[in-house]
């Protein structure tokens, strides 16, 4: 066995890998340009909730003075924070060189992202108008010299820094003047001009603002001026109160609000920034130690890349997909029925998540349903699932949500959603107190032939219509009555959290998961033991918990076969001699964000398969309400079985996980495979073909 030091990849430092890796898209030539650009968005985007949470729990370690070794993996928490700003300083950098090369791309496409200096004739009319009907009325300009105390800075938002040189020297101040100017959010960043010829051009809103900062500031007589980015980010961490008057509710909307006052954790500024505007807003800002100082480039904010506008140019885009039907899900008939008659499994986006509407719709007006249950984490705006479960209220079903209000960055939403659904009449659930229900669960009772009849689905992902566009997801369908009574359970659990019940189906976090899914792994290593048929095969979002870990080094020196496709954070080590020698490591970072969680076990040639909400993490594991759920028909354990087998030998898109973190790709000699796209080819070819499917040969994503 390693020595402990090289047991583990610490937690955050290999977040940022992953982050490394999404960043590295932007320069991959297998994605259409725009989409490269709008992966640096969501790069920073990631990288802005990275020091909300993470960056700023480490931070709470050092200012309570321990050092966190016990919980971050043997590092110490003050040198953790000075590894992770120097490593963000550098992806920062490569970030900016990125921008500039894409930039310069996308000049060769006849599209033009200019700053304020190179307006052209063609335009002033155009921004000065623009700025003056739009930008001007939202525009926020603070003069920062004189106020008695420095105004709260919004937490993500962007700021331009102004130093304006007067002419002359007033009321014995001096003649500098600093100020600040929000960017407005509440308009695009990106201000598409009139074309000129063929060509398309953009230009920043902040370039705009400062091209129009003689009109901002015409009440000054000045020699200079000039505008600098800076941004802060603040701990994201929810402090809840123990006032024992207030409702969970309150609460939580309560500890949201405090968000706006919160500590900074990070404070970005533009590396050309003048030193003595620099000096003035760290004095001012009481910018600390332990705060994250990353010296950036002209451009904060690029999370806004996400929404670069589409200039009508599909060539520079990925072509959408129509998303697929499942044989033998007849949307224009009962779901009920088909349901009853056999297990069905749905993979969004590959196919339509208007299944899940569809079956709650139904539920909402059939005279047969009695009641339906669901738990809600994160939703989508104006929720068709929401609005489902409200018609089948208002049709006299007995409905009951169990809703999350602590699900990070969703919590404002899911209160408003909690209030319209009691208003409503739904019986609303607010948890288990001190376990986060991350679970993804509906089951739904009938009456038929004077019995009841269960029918249920649970899920890896979220239900959610818009993030089920991007995310992709496993939900099974089934009307399985050890399953479904199971369900029912869980949601007996929400209610009366102290009376802990047994599961025969379910794996059900906190209480079974980890010591369920350590079972499987002896049985692996007892048939690895006996020269039997020994394999484990995982797909998660990320993997964390220690415990797990030590548990697959301990199947892997057995003898263990076991690949692992992760997509983001893995502390887990492959390919370590005598420790990890049996064990390899994936990760797939494309066009759809991978999100399922599936668990396949050989079991001496029968495999046992599960899918659940929950990644190996200590917070799922032991702090969370998660559910497993077996897969027993025939068909779909052999569809995960294949689409497990598409993403090992994806060749295109798949990095290998090394010690080293080389974000190196899967490269070999075999026909390309790019899982993503094999998987809809995959799907397709099952609507289409009677007989067995077979896995599709893809080339760069392409038939």
């Amino acid at each position: 066995m390693a020595s402990k030091k090289y047991q583990y990849i610490n937690r955050e430092i290999s977040w940022l890998s992953f982050n490394e890796r999404v960043l590295q898209e932007s320069m991959d030539s297998n994605v259409p340009l725009i989409e490269r650009l709008r992966f640096v968005g969501i790069f920073s985007n990631n990288l802005d909730e990275f020091f909300k949470v993470r960056y700023a729990t480490v931070r709470r370690i050092v200012e309570a003075g321990k050092s966190g070794k016990s919980v971050l993996g043997g590092q110490v928490a003050k040198e953790l924070l000075e590894e992770i700003t120097k490593i963000v300083i550098r992806l920062q950098a490569d970030s900016s060189n990125y921008l500039k090369k894409i930039t310069k791309e996308l000049e060769s496409k006849d599209i033009y992202i200019i700053d304020e200096s190179q307006v052209k004739e063609e335009h002033e009319v155009f921004i000065k108008d623009y700025f003056l009907k739009e930008v001007s009325p939202s525009l926020m300009t603070i003069i920062l010299n004189d106020l008695a105390e420095f105004p709260n800075l919004t937490d993500m938002a962007a700021y331009l820094a102004v130093r304006i040189e007067l002419m002359e020297e007033q009321e014995g101040n001096g003649n500098i003047r600093y100020a600040l100017i929000e960017i407005p959010r509440n308009m695009s960043r990106f201000v598409v001009l009139p074309k000129i010829g063929k060509k398309d051009y953009v230009i920043l809103l902040d370039d705009l603002i400062r091209y129009s900062m003689r009109n901002i500031f015409n009440m000054f007589s000045y020699r200079q001026i000039s505008a600098y980015m800076i941004k802060i980010t603040r701990d994201a961490e929810l402090d809840i109160d123990n006032d024992l008057s207030k409702s969970f509710i309150d609460k939580i909307s309560s500890s949201v609000d405090n968000r706006r006052i919160s500590n900074p954790v990070r404070f970005v500024y533009d590396q050309n920034i003048e030193n003595d505007t620099l000096t003035f807003l760290k004095d001012k800002m009481r910018i600390q130690d332990t705060d994250s100082i990353i010296p950036g480039g002209r451009y904060h904010n690029r999370k806004d890349y996400m929404g670069f506008p589409s200039l009508g140019r599909t060539d520079l885009l990925y072509k959408p997909i129509e998303p697929l039907a499942v044989k033998g899900l007849i949307m224009e008939g009962s779901l009920f029925k088909c349901i009853a008659e056999k297990d069905h499994m749905i993979y969004t986006p590959y196919h339509t998540f208007s299944y899940i509407i569809k079956l709650l719709r139904e539920a909402a007006l059939d005279p047969k349903v009695r009641t339906i249950k669901l738990t809600a984490y994160r939703l989508a705006n104006d929720s068709q699932v929401i609005a489902s479960l409200i018609n089948a209220a208002k049709n006299g079903k007995q409905v009951t949500v169990q809703i999350e209000l602590r699900a990070r960055f969703d919590e404002r939403a899911n209160i408003e959603y909690a209030e319209q659904l009691q208003e409503e009449g739904v019986h609303v659930i607010f948890g288990v107190p001190g376990l986060k229900v991350h679970s993804k669960i509906c089951v739904i009772e009938r009456e038929e032939n004077n019995k009841i009849k269960r029918y249920g689905f649970v899920s890896t992902g979220n239900f959610n219509e818009s993030t089920a566009r991007i995310y992709t997801d496993y939900t099974l369908f089934t009307a399985h009555d050890g399953i479904n009574k199971e369900l029912i359970k869980v949601f007996n659990f929400f209610e009366t959290t102290y009376k802990v019940t047994k599961y025969k189906h379910l794996i059900v976090s906190p209480h079974y998961t980890t010591n369920f899914y350590k079972k499987m792994i002896d049985q692996e290593i007892a048939n690895a033991l006996a020269g039997k048929q020994a394999y484990i095969k995982i797909k998660m979002n990320s993997f964390t918990s220690y415990k797990m870990i030590d548990k697959l080094y301990e199947a892997s020196q057995a003898g263990v076969k076991i690949q692992l496709i992760i997509r983001g954070i893995c502390c887990l080590i492959p390919g370590i001699e005598g420790m990890s020698d049996n064990i390899e490591a994936i990760s797939i970072i494309d066009k759809f964000l991978e999100h399922p969680r599936v668990f396949i076990f050989g079991n001496d040639g029968d495999p046992r398969i599960y899918i659940s909400s929950a990644d190996w993490m200590t917070r799922n594991l032991e702090n969370r309400v998660e559910v497993g759920c077996p897969i027993y028909d025939v068909d779909l354990k052999e569809m995960l079985m294949e689409n497990f087998e598409i993403c090992w030998n994806d060749n295109v898109k798949a990095r290998i996980f090394t010690a080293q973190q080389e974000h190196i790709y899967k490269r070999n000699n075999e026909k390309a495979i790019r899982s993503q796209f094999a998987l809809y080819d995959y799907f397709r070819q099952q609507l289409e073909e009677k007989s067995t499917v077979q896995v599709p040969e893809t080339v760069n994503g392409r038939s």
